[in-house]
C-alpha cells in the first residue's frame, strides 16, 4: 500500500474519533444539566383524595421532588394551600393548582364553590329523575316540569335549560316514623331569578332533569306538551260570546177608566154634590 495514502487514512480516523469524542462529551454535560434542572422541581401534591368542599388540614398534602415541570398556577408550598376549600376535586398524587382551591378565608363546604352573584339550589330527586347517577357535577342539564294546566289537564314544559350541577350525591333524611332514608339530592348553579323559578317547581309540579352535552350551549325554544296534545285530541273549540243583558222593560199596565171625582158642598141646610173637572187622566 503506497505510505501517502496510509497516512492520509489514519489521519482521517484520527480526526473522526477525537470529533466523535468532543461531541459525546458536550451532548453529555447538557442532557445532564437539563436533567438535574428537572428533578430539582418542587411539587405540592395530595397525600389522598381530596373531595370538594374539603378544608385542607396537615397531613392532606405533601412537598416532593418530580422530574416533570411544575403545571401553571401550581403551588409552591403546602403552606400556601392550608385551611383553603378544595372546589374541584383533587386525587392522590396529584399536583395542587391554585385554580381548584378557594381564597382564604372563604371557608369549606359547597358555599365556597358557588361564585359570586349566583346560588346553589339544592332539588330532591329519585334515581330515574337523577338519571341513575349519572348527574356528576360539572355536567349541565335542563329542568323540565310536569303539572296541572288551565282545564286541569297536565302539561309538560323545559322551564330552565344549560344549567351546571354543582355537586350530587346521598343525604340521609328522617321519615314520619324516625327511620333512616336516603334520597337523592343534586345541587344546581343558578342566578337568584332561576332561584325563584326552582323553588316554585319544586314544591308545585314534578321536576325532571335532562342530560346535555357540556359543548352545546344553545337554548331551544320549546312550546311545551300535553297528553292531548301528543294523541291528538287537542280541539280548537270556538268561543262563545254571551250577548250584554238588556234592562227588562217595564211591564205593560191595562188603562182603567175610574168614576171623576165629586166633592160635597153643604149650603146651609143645603146638600150639593159638585163634580170636579180634570181629575181624571
Amino acid at each position: 500500500m503506497n505510505r501517502r495514502l496510509l497516512s492520509v487514512f489514519l489521519f482521517a480516523i484520527i480526526i473522526a474519533g477525537v470529533t466523535s469524542l468532543l461531541l459525546y462529551k458536550l451532548l453529555s454535560s447538557q442532557f445532564t444539566s437539563g436533567h438535574k434542572t428537572v428533578a430539582n422541581t418542587k411539587l405540592v401534591i395530595a397525600t389522598h383524595d381530596l373531595q370538594v368542599g374539603t378544608l385542607i388540614k396537615d397531613g392532606d398534602l405533601q412537598l416532593v421532588r418530580s422530574n416533570t415541570p411544575a403545571p401553571d398556577s401550581a403551588v409552591k408550598t403546602v403552606k400556601d394551600a392550608m385551611d383553603r376549600g378544595v372546589i374541584a376535586t383533587i386525587y392522590k398524587g396529584e399536583p395542587v393548582i391554585g385554580k381548584r382551591l378557594a381564597p382564604r378565608g372563604a371557608g369549606a363546604g359547597l358555599a365556597a364553590t358557588i361564585p359570586v352573584g349566583m346560588r346553589a339550589v339544592a332539588l330532591r330527586v329519585n334515581d330515574v329523575v337523577g338519571l341513575a347517577g349519572f348527574v356528576l357535577p360539572g355536567m349541565h342539564v335542563d329542568v323540565v316540569v310536569s303539572g296541572g294546566g288551565q282545564d286541569n289537564s297536565t302539561i309538560t314544559r323545559t322551564v330552565l335549560q344549560n344549567i351546571e350541577v354543582l355537586s350530587a350525591g346521598q343525604h340521609v333524611e328522617r321519615t314520619s316514623d324516625n327511620q333512616p332514608r336516603e334520597v337523592q339530592v343534586v345541587n344546581l348553579l343558578v342566578n337568584p331569578d332561576q332561584a325563584e323559578v326552582l323553588s316554585l317547581v319544586s314544591n308545585e309540579t314534578k321536576v325532571q332533569l335532562v342530560l346535555r352535552n357540556p359543548l352545546d350551549t344553545q337554548e331551544a325554544t320549546t312550546q311545551g306538551t300535553s297528553i292531548a296534545k301528543i294523541f291528538g285530541l287537542a280541539t280548537h273549540v270556538a268561543p262563545v260570546v254571551i250577548a250584554p243583558r238588556q234592562p227588562a222593560s217595564a211591564p205593560k199596565v191595562a188603562k182603567v177608566d175610574l168614576p171623576e171625582p165629586t166633592v160635597e158642598v153643604f149650603t146651609g141646610s143645603k146638600r150639593s154634590e159638585q163634580t170636579v173637572a180634570g181629575g181624571s187622566n
